[in-house]
């Protein structure tokens, strides 16, 4: 009898005012069980680090979707949250029997699932979503410190920390700002 094959999924960065939302969907291998897995938020960075490559070796598949600021703008963030999760799924390279999904709401998937309130916390599948997610995204901030150091995203990871918002002052919006978030709204709208 096949295993019944369950995807977690998860996303990060729906509270930054830079930079793509980012998705992870991850099928485990219930063979290969790996221990330490929670919600990304509750790790350190080596923690995360070291057990996004043990998820990444062990994992029965993996994928990352994303969706940029240019499309959170359009659509907004809700929306562009739940299409990273279908980017994520639609890369994984199977279709899973069944979704859990952290949160409140499905995205629009091609299988039967259910979502789970704090399950990053909770649900194996999820937390490793959320591991590579996170891990993904600030590796992506990393890059962007390198693009624009007078940003700090290296330190706040996209975030509207008072850092973040003192750059912003002095050093305008990049392109890769999310233009419809208030702050950066704010600082656009005074800057015309």
């Amino acid at each position: 009898m096949n295993k019944l094959c369950v995807v977690g999924l998860d996303e990060v960065g729906r509270g930054c005012i830079v930079g793509p939302v980012v998705a992870a969907a991850v099928v485990l291998d219930s063979d290969q069980p790996i221990t330490g897995l929670t919600d990304s938020k509750k790790l350190s960075d080596k923690k995360r680090r070291q057990l996004a490559q043990v998820i990444r070796a062990k994992a029965r598949f993996w994928a990352i979707g994303r969706c940029e600021a240019s499309e959170i703008d359009r659509i907004n963030i809700h929306q562009a949250s739940l299409l990273a999760m279908k980017r994520a799924f639609s890369g994984l390279g199977c279709v899973p029997d069944f979704a859990r999904v952290d949160g409140r709401f499905y995205p629009d998937l091609p299988c039967p699932g259910e979502t789970i309130i704090q399950g990053d916390s909770s649900v194996a599948e999820i937390s490793a979503a959320s591991i590579l997610a996170k891990v993904s995204r600030d590796d992506e901030m990393l890059i962007l410190e390198q693009l624009y150091p007078d940003y700090g995203f290296a330190q706040h990871k996209g975030y509207p920390t008072r850092l973040h918002l003192q750059c912003l002052q002095q050093n305008g919006v990049t392109a890769l700002h999310r233009k419809s978030f208030g702050p950066v709204k704010k600082i656009v709208t005074s800057h015309c």
